[in-house]
């Protein structure tokens, strides 16, 4: 069994019977039968099979974006700036 933990899933808290769980498309995916029968899969990463990101555990909710995140962010953000021609 496992729990759905991410807090913006729409199944958020609900429980299922684990399958397997894979890596498939360069992630862990936890992979359960839905309501309908059929096979599904979600990122392990938004359940509790696997361990909560440390981050996510000591912001306790008060920030929705970790510091790699904005990094990368500011990164992307920057590089389209300068495609579309834009000084600053």
């Amino acid at each position: 069994m496992f729990r759905v933990t991410h807090p913006f899933h729409p199944l958020q808290g609900r429980q299922f019977a684990l399958v397997m769980v894979r890596n498939n498309w360069g992630e862990d995916r936890v992979y359960y039968h839905d309501l309908d029968g059929r096979l599904v899969s979600i990122p392990a990463a938004w359940t509790d099979v696997c361990a909560p990101d440390p981050f996510v555990f000591l912001s306790a909710g008060r920030s929705p974006f970790c510091l790699e995140g904005l990094v990368e962010l500011a990164r992307l953000l920057s590089s389209l700036d300068e495609e579309a021609g834009h000084d600053g």
